[in-house]
């Protein structure tokens, strides 16, 4: 049963699964329902059925945690990796393929036991930082709906944060798995180039790019990577040689006060400055550096000649689908094609030399600790400005691969407002154990209760019967610190019937837009860590679907499935559940 996203850990998973609570097939079952009820946070962009599912389930018969190190532990995967069989669109219908072999990653993780969930929705082509440019819809923020989600890989991020997965795969070329990671209070690990192939990926920047690993701890991140760290001869920019060859004595590089960006954002300046002063009680060594070698390489990656690879990688698509494209990718990538060869190897020459500088400030520490972001934007504020507050969110993310750095993003605590804030630890490429390390040694000495914020998020539901205030089950929701928002009706689309059985005695509310009318229901706001439990609860034929409310909005309810009114009573003809238990004579 799922508590909360960290009940899905690795381990607690797999001790559930020794002890016999806990089978591969209920948890499926269960996220399913999970996955139901954000339906509206357009997530994902195809989750297994049955029959899918029951392939992989099936693998696992007979086997246990000590047999496979991933053992029955679901994940999502961001819908530019191929997984076999499933569609891959890279957020685009036109250019869907269905690959006859899953990303080499992809079935690494599926022969250690890992179980894929589906495949989720993402910035258009991996082009964007904010989760918005998708014709399957913006993907919503984990503890606020009106804010962004973080791109591209945001529907990988937010499927983890909601506990619909154990951990999930993004990809990042200029950050997408470092920003989604601190806007949902993830880790996000963004691997060396090479570390982890991308065969079997979509590509943005084929030079560039990197499959991002983001989970719930530095632990399961680090479980992730270690199985997936695996040299594939089959891409050409795999690396042999891992070695790491810095030593690490606890001198921290943070930039200089005036290049730190927050764009008006105090909450998130005070996150950080309360961060770094935590570092210093806890005894590393703070050296202010020059900042601007970094800044000046992230400029180059779409104002150099990387975003014509964006264009080489989608050219023969766009020459045959020229209007399939989102509107804002589309402005990114198709003025690439006029780029010139001298602006290129000017721009190569140039990053060359930033690199030598960068090179120089990173040799004299250990790491460089920045906020991951400067600041965070809702969704509407980014449709209206959608090229510039995407380029702020790149302001500590768009050089590291360019340079070619090792980085994981982790969580830092949170602003006035509760919502989450993130730093990111960066060092020499093929550093990644080793800042893996430091990265958990600093979560344990300032931890985050991951499981305390995520009582911030919440979600409503609407309920028509026996979980009505004062009836019979309504302790199911206060039980659970759910509070009334509001009494109210649907739209003028729904029926209820009184359901055989009881007591208690239950309502089937059904959609009927030809015979409806409107049925009085109360809206209440629950903690997402208590969804699972009371959803586990929810006898069949009943199920958590959406309805609409007679304002028109969308909201998670009770709902009936159809056959079970076949023999009925039609109540509807009193409003709702409370006037038909009032105008009922005693048995």
């Amino acid at each position: 049963m799922i508590q909360n996203r960290t009940s899905l850990s690795i381990n607690v998973l797999h001790k559930l699964y020794r002890e016999g609570k806990l089978t591969p097939s209920l948890l499926c079952q269960d996220i399913k329902s999970s996955i139901e009820s954000y339906d509206d946070y357009n997530i994902w962009i195809h989750t297994l059925n049955d029959d899918e599912l029951q392939s992989y389930l099936s693998k696992l018969e007979n086997k246990g945690p000590d047999d496979l190190p991933l053992y029955g532990i679901p994940f999502a995967i961001k819908d530019n990796i191929d997984l076999a069989g499933i569609p891959t669109t890279a957020a685009c219908k036109e250019y869907s393929y269905i690959p006859q072999q899953s990303a080499f990653v992809v079935q690494l993780l599926i022969d250690a036991g890992a179980i894929p969930i589906g495949k989720t929705n993402l910035d258009q082509f991996a082009t964007g930082l904010v989760g918005t440019r998708s014709p399957y819809g913006a993907v919503k923020n984990a503890y606020n709906p009106d804010i962004i989600s973080g791109g591209s890989s945001s529907g990988s991020a937010v499927a983890l944060a909601l506990g619909q997965v154990s951990f999930s795969l993004g990809t990042d070329t200029a950050g997408s798995g470092r920003v989604p990671a601190a806007l949902n209070n993830l880790v996000g690990l963004k691997p060396s180039k090479g570390r982890i192939s991308s065969s079997g990926v979509v590509p943005a920047c084929r030079s560039l790019d990197c499959v991002s690993i983001f989970a719930n701890s530095v632990q399961d991140a680090e479980h992730v990577f270690n199985l997936v760290d695996k040299y594939d001869p089959n891409d050409s920019y795999a690396k042999k040689d891992r070695a790491c060859i810095k030593t690490f004595n606890g001198k921290i590089g943070v930039p200089l006060e005036p290049q730190l960006a927050f764009y008006g954002n105090e909450g998130y300046k005070t996150c950080f400055d309360t961060f770094i002063k935590k570092l210093v009680e806890l005894s590393y060594e703070i050296t202010r550096i020059d900042f601007s070698s970094f800044t000046e390489a992230a400029a180059l990656l779409y104002e150099g000649p990387w975003v014509a690879e964006r264009y080489t990688a989608i050219e023969s698509f766009i020459a045959s689908n020229p209007d399939a494209l989102h509107p804002v990718t589309k402005d990114i990538i198709l003025p690439a094609k006029q780029k010139l060869t001298v602006d290129a190897f000017t721009n190569i020459y140039r990053l060359q030399e930033l690199k030598r500088e960068a090179d120089k400030i990173i040799d004299d520490v250990d790491f460089i600790v920045t906020p991951t972001i400067g600041s965070y934007y809702t969704i509407d504020e980014v449709m209206q400005d959608p090229i510039s507050l995407n380029s702020n969110l790149g302001y500590y993310t768009n050089f590291m691969n360019l340079l070619d750095y090792a980085a994981i993003a982790i969580p830092a605590g949170v602003d006035e407002s509760q919502f989450p804030f993130g730093v990111t630890l960066f060092s020499e490429r093929d550093c990644d154990p080793t800042l893996l390390s430091i990265a958990t040694t600093i979560m344990n000495d300032l931890p985050i209760d991951l499981d305390k914020l995520n009582q911030q998020q919440m979600i409503d539901i609407a309920v028509c019967g026996a979980h009505l205030s004062g009836m019979p089950l309504n302790h199911q929701l206060t039980d659970r610190g759910a509070i009334l928002l509001k009494q109210t009706k649907t739209a003028p689309d729904y029926r209820l019937y009184a359901l055989a059985g009881g007591p208690p005695f239950r309502p089937g509310l059904i959609f009927d837009e030809q015979h409806g009318c409107k049925i009085e229901v109360e809206v209440w706001r629950m903690p997402v860590t208590e969804l699972g439990s009371f959803i586990k609860g929810i006898p069949h034929p009943l199920g958590i679907g959406k309805i609409f409310l007679e304002d028109n909005t969308q909201v998670s309810s009770f709902i009936c499935e159809a056959y079970a009114v076949n023999d009925a009573e039609d109540i509807s003809h009193f409003g709702g559940w409370r006037r038909f238990i009032e105008n009922q004579q005693p048995s």
